[in-house]
């Protein structure tokens, strides 16, 4: 996908944790796209309870507003070719759902871009590289680890740079449905319905992937042969069934947090091929 280099007056990014990388790592990370697989052949552990820990993790910590000492934007950006691409990829998410939110007359903020090295200190709690990339609505932060990019292509194949903005744009999704207010409005549903607490999730993972799939629709001509097709692959590979399947597993629908690879990649494409926001109401069906 062909994108402009960022503008660093459109974009909020900061630095944290230890050491930055040079180049690409060969550090393990594991994000909320694809913690299943990596929890359960790294850690030994079962893929349903490490889940539940990063959204522990996530929801119960007590939020911290970060204290940044000002960066330079365009060195920060520029510390290695994947925060290259993930600065770019930011600033095209917010010249691309700023306006949207414009339109309807809803107060947008630009989400903070945090490149960190191991560990780090989130707005939710402790970050570190076995988490992979996730937002904390606390704070509005998307946190990258960068060298959990080697271990897309390497542990599930998802190879290419649309694969790479992918990641970027799901997370941006959240924030959107922060900004939105849908977030919290699943959390209070599945703390009063606790039963339904993995559907609810599994909907908003799916919204999250629509989302993103709009913002690669309103950017058709950026685009390049083969995109359409990372996008897909990467989209199946981090299907909890995939994942469940490659992990030695019992595939569990009723254990499923993200949704299938058939659902993944449907909601993906609908919000790809529609470019509208509006296309991907994933909760429809419980109204």
């Amino acid at each position: 996908m062909r994108l402009d280099e960022f503008d660093p007056d459109n974009i909020r990014v900061s630095q944290g944790g230890r050491s930055f990388p040079g180049g690409r790592g060969g550090k393990m990370g594991c994000g909320s796209l694809v913690i299943v697989l990596i929890g359960a052949l790294v850690f030994g552990v079962d893929p349903a309870q490490m889940l539940g820990t990063l959204e522990n993790i996530q929801q119960q910590q007590p939020a911290s507003v970060q204290q940044d000492v000002p960066q330079d934007t365009t060195a920060t950006c520029k510390q290695n070719a994947y925060s290259l691409e993930s600065c770019n990829a930011l600033d095209s998410l917010n010249r691309t759902w700023q306006p949207l939110f414009q339109k309807a007359n809803i107060a947008f903020e630009q989400p903070m871009l945090r490149f960190y090295n191991g560990t780090d200190r989130s707005g939710c709690g402790a970050a570190q590289s076995a988490m992979g990339p996730f937002y904390c609505p606390a704070d509005q932060g998307i946190y990258i680890d960068t060298s959990f990019y080697d271990e897309l292509e390497r542990q599930l194949g998802a190879k290419g740079d649309f694969a790479r903005y992918y990641v970027v744009a799901h997370e941006y999704g959240h924030h959107i449905q922060h900004l939105l207010g849908i977030d919290s409005q699943v959390r209070q549903a599945q703390r009063q319905n606790p039963q339904r607490a993995n559907s609810l999730q599994v909907r908003m993972e799916l919204q999250a992937d629509c989302y993103a799939g709009v913002w690669a629709g309103r950017n058709k001509d950026r685009i390049e042969p083969g995109d359409m097709e990372e996008g897909m692959t990467a989209a199946s590979a981090i299907g909890d069934d995939t994942l469940m399947k490659n992990a030695g597993q019992r595939v569990s629908p009723e254990s499923f947090t993200h949704g299938s690879s058939a659902q993944r990649m449907d909601w993906l494409k609908r919000g790809l091929e529609t470019g509208n926001e509006d296309a991907c109401d994933t909760f429809n069906d419980m109204k």
